[in-house]
């Protein structure tokens, strides 16, 4: 490859990682074509992007756009792995592919400027991502309200049930009401059957 090649080269890779804090180094050694393209399609399909690369001018495009994490990480056959919500969910991805392709190696990953070697790997899978991070903060932060809530409301519903108890009790001690209706039908004489009224009807016959 000639210097003006490289050069080029150089500077594309410049151009697409220029603004990239975080990234994943794996290596494809030993996957076959069929499964590195099923790779690539998996990562693609979630927002993920992998390139096989040069370490050699990675290195002077990394340097070239502050990645002076990531150069230290370049040792034999790369490939940078990128996208995703960030480089936590392309480990865990990774990891997830290769228990389907234990040929996939998982090299190292640099998280905002911070470098993870092959033995960091797995802890890094298991940080928070961002949209994690900020529910757990969330959740933190409204947790003393809720408890508060709880410890006001609380009182309020003890006394509610303590009344209930009193009301429900009272009322099953009290003897059944007379609404007199009864009573007064018991203290009422029977009225005897009217006799039949005689209108002299016999005695003119007679």
């Amino acid at each position: 490859m000639s210097k003006a090649v490289k050069e080029l080269v150089q500077k594309e890779l410049a151009k697409r990682f220029d603004g990239i804090t975080s990234m994943a180094v794996v290596d494809f050694t030993g996957v076959d074509a069929v499964n590195t393209s099923q790779i690539r399609k998996r990562l693609v399909s979630k927002g993920m992007q992998v390139m096989v690369v040069k370490n050699a001018l990675a290195k002077q495009a990394f340097k070239t756009v502050g990645l002076e994490a990531a150069v230290q990480l370049l040792e034999g056959p790369c490939a940078i792995a990128t996208g995703g919500d960030s480089v936590i969910e392309v480990i865990r991805e990774l990891i997830d592919i290769r228990k389907e392709i234990p040929e996939l190696t998982v090299k190292a990953a640099v998280l905002e400027g911070d470098a993870f070697g092959p033995d960091r790997i797995k802890e890094l899978s298991q940080y928070p991502t961002h949209d994690e991070a900020i529910g757990k903060l969330v959740s933190c932060a409204m947790w003393p309200g809720a408890l508060l809530a709880g410890c006001l409301l609380s009182p309020g519903r003890k006394v509610a049930s303590l009344v209930k108890t009193i009301q429900d009790q009272a009322e099953g001690d009290a003897p059944p009401q007379d609404d007199g209706q009864d009573s007064a039908e018991a203290a009422a004489p029977a009225k005897e059957a009217a006799p039949a009224q005689d209108h002299g009807q016999d005695s003119t016959e007679a």
